[in-house]
Protein backbone atom coordinates (compact mmCIF):
# COMPACT_ATOMS: atom_id res chain seq x y z
CA UNK A 1 0.00 0.00 0.00
CA UNK A 2 1.11 3.42 -0.71
CA UNK A 3 1.56 6.18 1.85
CA UNK A 4 -1.18 8.14 0.46
CA UNK A 5 -3.74 5.32 1.72
CA UNK A 6 -2.33 5.12 4.61
CA UNK A 7 -3.02 8.80 5.50
CA UNK A 8 -6.36 8.73 3.41
CA UNK A 9 -6.98 5.42 5.53
CA UNK A 10 -5.82 7.41 9.17
CA UNK A 11 -7.68 11.02 7.95
CA UNK A 12 -10.86 8.90 7.25
CA UNK A 13 -10.63 6.99 10.81
CA UNK A 14 -10.01 10.19 12.72
CA UNK A 15 -12.62 11.90 10.75
CA UNK A 16 -14.83 8.99 12.05
CA UNK A 17 -13.54 9.24 15.56
CA UNK A 18 -14.51 13.22 15.33
CA UNK A 19 -17.84 13.08 14.08
CA UNK A 20 -19.06 9.66 16.09
CA UNK A 21 -17.35 11.65 19.68
CA UNK A 22 -19.33 14.49 18.44
CA UNK A 23 -22.33 12.45 17.58
CA UNK A 24 -22.03 10.91 21.00
CA UNK A 25 -21.60 13.91 23.20
CA UNK A 26 -24.54 15.55 21.56
CA UNK A 27 -26.57 12.40 21.95
CA UNK A 28 -24.96 12.03 26.05
CA UNK A 29 -25.50 16.09 26.55
CA UNK A 30 -29.44 15.76 25.41
CA UNK A 31 -29.79 12.81 27.15
CA UNK A 32 -28.56 14.39 30.36
CA UNK A 33 -30.71 17.35 29.72
CA UNK A 34 -33.95 14.95 29.31
CA UNK A 35 -32.87 13.44 32.86
CA UNK A 36 -32.41 16.61 34.69
CA UNK A 37 -35.75 18.13 32.83
CA UNK A 38 -37.21 15.14 34.41
CA UNK A 39 -35.68 15.79 37.73
CA UNK A 40 -36.22 19.73 37.69
CA UNK A 41 -40.01 18.53 37.23
CA UNK A 42 -40.50 15.86 39.82
CA UNK A 43 -38.62 18.35 42.17
CA UNK A 44 -41.15 21.04 41.40
CA UNK A 45 -44.07 18.85 41.79
CA UNK A 46 -42.93 17.87 45.52
CA UNK A 47 -42.28 21.67 46.09
CA UNK A 48 -45.77 22.09 44.95
CA UNK A 49 -47.10 19.37 46.76
CA UNK A 50 -45.33 20.43 50.08
CA UNK A 51 -46.60 24.04 49.92
CA UNK A 52 -50.38 22.68 48.99
CA UNK A 53 -49.99 20.44 52.31
CA UNK A 54 -48.77 23.65 54.70
CA UNK A 55 -51.72 25.30 53.34
CA UNK A 56 -54.43 22.85 53.77
CA UNK A 57 -52.45 22.54 57.06
CA UNK A 58 -52.75 26.30 58.04
CA UNK A 59 -56.35 26.69 56.65
CA UNK A 60 -57.12 23.67 59.20
CA UNK A 61 -55.45 25.32 61.91
CA UNK A 62 -57.12 29.07 60.93
CA UNK A 63 -60.41 27.00 61.44
CA UNK A 64 -59.83 25.51 64.64
CA UNK A 65 -58.21 28.83 65.82
CA UNK A 66 -62.17 30.49 64.63
CA UNK A 67 -63.89 27.64 66.36
CA UNK A 68 -62.18 28.32 69.79
CA UNK A 69 -62.41 31.92 69.44
CA UNK A 70 -66.24 31.78 69.36
CA UNK A 71 -66.01 29.17 71.70
CA UNK A 72 -64.56 31.28 73.94
CA UNK A 73 -66.22 34.67 72.99
CA UNK A 74 -69.75 32.36 74.00
CA UNK A 75 -67.47 31.90 77.78
CA UNK A 76 -66.88 34.83 77.89
CA UNK A 77 -70.70 36.07 77.00
CA UNK A 78 -71.71 33.79 79.28
CA UNK A 79 -69.47 34.84 81.89
CA UNK A 80 -70.69 38.28 81.59
CA UNK A 81 -74.25 37.46 81.89
CA UNK A 82 -74.07 35.15 85.24
CA UNK A 83 -72.00 38.08 86.11
CA UNK A 84 -74.28 40.88 85.43
CA UNK A 85 -77.71 38.48 87.28
CA UNK A 86 -75.55 38.31 90.39
CA UNK A 87 -75.15 41.85 90.37
CA UNK A 88 -78.60 42.17 89.94
CA UNK A 89 -79.44 40.11 92.22
CA UNK A 90 -76.98 41.56 94.88
CA UNK A 91 -78.70 44.64 94.21
CA UNK A 92 -82.35 43.97 94.49
CA UNK A 93 -81.38 42.28 98.22
CA UNK A 94 -79.26 45.18 99.13
CA UNK A 95 -82.07 47.43 98.16
CA UNK A 96 -84.65 44.94 100.06
CA UNK A 97 -82.61 45.36 103.17
CA UNK A 98 -82.65 48.85 103.19
CA UNK A 99 -86.14 49.38 102.88
CA UNK A 100 -86.68 46.62 105.69
CA UNK A 101 -88.68 44.14 103.62
CA UNK A 102 -86.13 41.78 104.20
CA UNK A 103 -84.18 41.21 107.63
CA UNK A 104 -81.39 38.87 108.19
CA UNK A 105 -81.40 36.80 110.93
CA UNK A 106 -79.14 34.35 112.55
CA UNK A 107 -79.72 30.96 114.70
CA UNK A 108 -79.01 31.16 118.30
CA UNK A 109 -77.46 28.54 120.06
CA UNK A 110 -78.29 29.20 123.59
CA UNK A 111 -81.36 31.66 124.51
CA UNK A 112 -80.55 35.32 125.63
CA UNK A 113 -80.02 35.95 129.25
CA UNK A 114 -83.92 38.03 129.65
CA UNK A 115 -84.68 36.85 126.22
CA UNK A 116 -88.42 36.14 127.36
CA UNK A 117 -87.89 33.20 129.95
CA UNK A 118 -87.19 30.64 127.01
CA UNK A 119 -90.23 32.00 124.57
CA UNK A 120 -89.65 31.66 121.07
CA UNK A 121 -88.78 34.79 119.04
CA UNK A 122 -91.44 36.94 117.89
CA UNK A 123 -92.21 35.93 114.70
CA UNK A 124 -92.82 38.10 111.46
CA UNK A 125 -95.92 38.24 109.06
CA UNK A 126 -94.72 36.12 106.75
CA UNK A 127 -94.75 33.02 108.99
CA UNK A 128 -94.20 31.29 112.40
CA UNK A 129 -90.88 30.28 113.29
CA UNK A 130 -90.86 26.98 115.42
CA UNK A 131 -87.98 25.78 117.12
CA UNK A 132 -84.28 26.94 117.17
CA UNK A 133 -83.99 30.99 118.37
CA UNK A 134 -83.03 33.37 115.72
CA UNK A 135 -81.98 36.76 116.46
CA UNK A 136 -82.21 40.10 113.50
CA UNK A 137 -79.05 41.41 112.41
CA UNK A 138 -78.75 45.00 112.66
CA UNK A 139 -79.19 46.38 108.57
CA UNK A 140 -75.40 47.97 108.68
CA UNK A 141 -74.00 44.28 109.05
CA UNK A 142 -76.49 42.76 106.84
CA UNK A 143 -75.22 45.02 104.01
CA UNK A 144 -71.70 43.90 105.16
CA UNK A 145 -72.16 40.17 104.59
CA UNK A 146 -74.49 41.24 101.26
CA UNK A 147 -71.17 43.13 100.06
CA UNK A 148 -69.21 40.19 100.77
CA UNK A 149 -70.98 37.31 99.98
CA UNK A 150 -71.29 39.71 96.41
CA UNK A 151 -67.13 39.44 96.06
CA UNK A 152 -67.49 36.00 97.02
CA UNK A 153 -70.38 35.62 94.06
CA UNK A 154 -67.93 37.56 91.74
CA UNK A 155 -64.92 35.52 92.68
CA UNK A 156 -66.76 31.95 91.81
CA UNK A 157 -68.11 32.95 88.41
CA UNK A 158 -64.52 34.72 87.65
CA UNK A 159 -62.73 30.94 88.77
CA UNK A 160 -65.48 29.33 86.68
CA UNK A 161 -65.09 31.36 83.37
CA UNK A 162 -60.97 30.88 83.83
CA UNK A 163 -61.50 27.00 84.16
CA UNK A 164 -63.81 27.30 81.10
CA UNK A 165 -61.41 28.97 79.37
CA UNK A 166 -58.61 26.87 80.45
CA UNK A 167 -60.82 23.75 79.25
CA UNK A 168 -60.95 25.78 75.84
CA UNK A 169 -57.65 25.96 75.36
CA UNK A 170 -57.22 22.24 76.27
CA UNK A 171 -59.13 20.82 74.00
Amino acid sequence: MKALDWQLLALALLLGLALGGGAAWIWQANSYETALALQDAGHQKEREDAATAAIDRLGQEQTQRRALEDRLQASDQTHYQELLDAQHTQARLRDRLATADLRLSVLLATPAQGSGCGMPAATGSGGVVHGALRADLDPTHARRIVSITDYGDQGLIALKACQAYVRAIAQ
